[in-house]
Order: C-alpha cells, then sequence, then structure tokens
C-alpha cells in the first residue's frame, strides 16, 4: 500500500470520528425511544444503505463471506453494544463512560500487534494525553465516585470498551472483506438488538416526524457511514493515529451540543481541547 493510499484512507476514518461526534446531538433529539430499539433501527437504517452500495457496485455477493467474518463483523457491532448498554445499566453512567472511553487507548496498544506496526512511545504520550482529556471532560460534569455494587457495570464497560478495540484493530486481518460487507454486519447487529428491545425494553417508538427524522439521521451518519468509513481507516490506513484521533469524539460532541444550546462552554472544555488536539499533534508526527 502507499503513503498516499494510506492517507486517503486514514482521512476516510477520520471522517467516522467526526460523525459520531454527532450522536449526542442526534440521539437527544430522538425522544424516549429506549437504547436497543433504537439500535435496532439506526442498524436496520444503516445496513440498507450499505446494501444499496453493494447492489451499485459489487453486488450482494459481498454478504458471502466466512463464518469467521461474520463473527468478527457481527461480534464487533452488537457485541459492543450490548455491553455498553448493560454497562449503563448496572453503573453510573458517567464512570462507565470513562472506563469504556478507555477503547482508543487500547487501539494503539493492540496495534504493535499488527504486521509491520512498530509501537513508538510518541503513539502511548498521544493516547495518554486523550485519555486525560476525556477524563478531565467527564469529571467537570460530575462523578459520583467508583463503587464495589456497580462492580458489574464497570467490568461490561471494560469488555465493551476491549471488543471494540479488538474488533477495530483486527479489522486489519480481514482485509480481503470488502467494505459493503459491513452491510450484512448491521444488519444482524439489528436483528439481534430487535429481540434484545423486545426482552428487556418498553415498546417506545418515536412519537413524532421529529423523532423519526433524528433516528433516520443517525442510521444514515454515525451508525451508517461512519461504520464504513471506520472500515476502510482500520483496514487501510494509520490505526495507531486514528486511535489517538478518536479521543475528539466527546469533545466534538461536547462543542456541538454547545453550540445548539443544550450544554454550557467551560474551562474544562477547553484544556480538554488543547489535550487531545496535542495528544493527536504527537501522533501524527510519528509515521513509523
Amino acid at each position: 500500500m502507499t503513503p498516499s493510499h494510506q492517507a486517503s484512507a486514514t482521512r476516510i476514518g477520520l471522517l467516522a470520528i467526526a460523525l459520531w461526534s454527532t450522536l449526542a446531538l442526534l440521539t437527544a433529539a430522538t425522544g424516549r425511544v429506549p437504547p436497543f430499539l433504537l439500535t435496532a433501527l439506526t442498524f436496520g437504517m444503516g445496513g440498507l444503505v450499505g446494501l444499496i452500495a453493494a447492489i451499485r457496485g459489487p453486488g450482494l455477493g459481498v454478504l458471502l463471506q466466512s463464518p469467521a467474518a461474520w463473527l468478527h463483523g457481527v461480534g464487533g457491532l452488537f457485541g459492543y453494544h450490548f455491553l455498553y448498554f448493560t454497562a449503563l445499566k448496572l453503573a453510573p453512567p458517567a464512570e462507565a463512560g470513562l472506563i469504556n472511553y478507555l477503547w482508543p487507548l487500547l487501539i494503539v496498544l493492540l496495534s504493535a500487534t499488527l504486521p509491520g506496526h512498530r509501537l513508538r512511545p510518541a503513539h502511548v504520550m498521544g493516547a495518554l494525553l486523550g485519555l486525560a482529556g476525556v477524563t478531565l471532560l467527564l469529571a467537570s460534569r460530575g462523578l459520583a465516585g467508583f463503587s464495589a455494587e456497580a462492580l458489574p457495570g464497570y467490568i461490561a464497560a471494560f469488555a465493551a470498551a476491549f471488543i471494540w478495540a479488538a474488533y477495530s484493530v483486527t479489522s486489519r486481518r480481514f482485509g480481503h472483506v470488502p467494505t459493503e460487507a459491513v452491510a450484512g454486519f448491521c444488519l444482524a447487529t439489528s436483528a439481534l438488538s430487535f429481540l434484545c428491545h423486545f426482552v428487556s425494553e418498553p415498546p417506545l417508538w418515536p412519537a413524532s416526524a421529529g423523532e423519526w427524522f433524528a433516528v433516520a439521521a443517525l442510521g444514515v451518519g454515525p451508525v451508517g457511514a461512519a461504520f464504513y468509513a471506520w472500515d476502510i481507516g482500520m483496514k487501510r490506513g494509520d490505526v495507531r493515529f486514528l486511535g489517538v484521533a478518536s479521543y475528539a469524539a466527546p469533545v466534538l460532541s461536547t462543542l456541538l451540543l454547545v453550540l445548539a444550546g443544550f450544554a454550557q462552554a467551560s474551562l474544562a472544555l477547553a484544556v480538554a481541547c488543547a489535550l487531545i488536539v496535542g495528544g493527536a499533534a504527537i501522533a501524527a508526527r510519528v509515521r513509523n
């Protein structure tokens, strides 16, 4: 792979991070739709977007992948969301979110297992600065303190972080699987999420056209295009840099909430921005 191709794939991976920064704002606009139902609806829409792309491109034959590829794709997408929502039920959201945001650091560390990837101190330093920025941002919202009673939730949050990091890094080993195949993984995730919804949640569907629009926007953007872009970035881009850059998502998300009037600007937000930008700048200077 040429440096220009890797740079292009890395930029596409950055698009996924930018799209994920809209998650909080769009999710807030979906009203009282419960998590698993929202996941089912948005992944269903995201999967349909991928099917259309497959039909217009290589054809639906891209869905005929090996059991290992399906286990990797569905295990990563559904496994992460199942464990994350479980963590939110069993532990305070701020603490669970903080533990969950270990996944960018884990991506950086696990990237050392990939052929031709050497983990440099600058990558680790950049990821730690990003983690410090997210920690500061979440702490400014109020951490209730870690408690033994919430230990199962903390374990679920860490497991979610590890699964997402492992899914992301090992995507490199499934480089032969076309990105369009992610459509099938999204649809399978949607089906499993519907099952979880029927078992554990009240049937609170979107109540207005505005809420349905927000659901559709989620399905097309941060739950649709973002996962296809992330697949390209992980398979052909700079995995270590994308791991560090992922810490920008919660900060960009907060900035969008501030601009939309749902949150207030703060010194903690400014410092978090500086830490994450500084960490990404350090990591960006290392190319090999």
